[in-house]
């Protein structure tokens, strides 16, 4: 009889404890890798991380802390082949998959990962005020790299061979000198196929695998110029997977206004009308 009531009494103890382990096996979220912009690090993303973890708690938030403040500035490719490094181990211990948050120029970074990683596990592509169709105005950023230049003829530098070696250069894209740009810019002409490229079809298909591409800007932003190139401005063409993505129901733009361009993410608003569903 006492061998009993201990059998009994443990068994009381021990429901809770596996209740609590089952709910939380149930309510697990997917791990969230962030991504920053140009001149920005990885102490920047404190408001970003503590509105994920207030409405999924226990998510594994990483934001990656390479190519900061100056070395920002470094070529786009090389910055790629970085981040990817340091995410891969993050997607492999992930077995449902994570979710990518790429703030500004990091959009640009993420859409190198996911166009050249064939294996990536990616689920959210959440591409937060980043220039995916190019960059083309006179802004504070624009004045401080290069006070010597404007838009207008910037492209004197950046259409370079040295030009090329300035991240943001990389992305460039004059509308009034399209050829220079479609043949000399190293990065997004290739990944928009806008010029030949071997891999096209290989890339569409790696960045493809995503389930959701989350495209967030807003009319005030005062540093993504045109401010709807986070939206590609070209949603209509399919050389990379738009189109599919849109005739799939994958394709989500979300505009709020209101917003300058440091300040989407520490911004709450934001988090709750454009990002918070899409991490669960």
């Amino acid at each position: 009889m006492k061998g009993r009531r201990k059998s009994s009494g443990t068994s009381w103890l021990l429901c809770p404890v596996l209740g609590a382990c089952l709910l939380a096996a149930v309510v697990a979220y997917k791990p969230v890798v962030i991504v920053h912009g140009l001149f920005d690090s990885s102490g920047d993303f404190k408001n970003l991380q503590r509105f994920i973890n207030a409405s999924h708690p226990g998510t594994n938030v990483t934001v990656i802390d390479l190519f900061d403040r100056s070395a920002s500035l470094e070529p786009m490719w090389k910055q790629v082949e970085g981040f990817k490094a340091a995410i891969y181990p993050i997607m492999q211990n992930a077995a449902d998959g994570v979710h990518f948050i790429c703030y500004s120029q990091g959009g640009l970074v993420c859409r190198g990962i996911l166009s050249t990683l064939p294996d990536h596990n990616v689920n959210s592509f959440i591409s937060l005020s980043s220039p995916q169709a190019g960059q083309y105005g006179d802004t504070d950023y624009l004045k401080y790299l290069f006070p010597q230049f404007v838009k207008s003829n910037l492209y004197h530098l950046c259409y370079t061979g040295f030009g090329q070696r300035i991240s943001i250069c990389n992305y460039w894209n004059d509308p009034h000198h399209r050829d220079l740009y479609v043949n000399s810019s190293d990065y997004l002409a290739l990944l928009n196929s806008e010029r030949p490229n071997p891999n096209a079809t290989e890339w569409k298909n790696n960045f493809l695998k995503i389930k959701k591409l989350v495209l967030i800007g807003g009319p005030d932003d005062g540093v993504i110029t045109p401010w709807q190139s986070r939206g590609f401005c070209m949603h209509f063409h399919d050389v990379f997977g738009l189109k599919t993505l849109g005739s799939r129901g994958d394709l989500i733009i979300c505009s709020v206004p209101g917003v300058e361009h440091v300040w989407w993410h520490s911004n709450e608003t934001v988090f709750h009308t454009c990002i918070e569903k899409w991490l669960d």
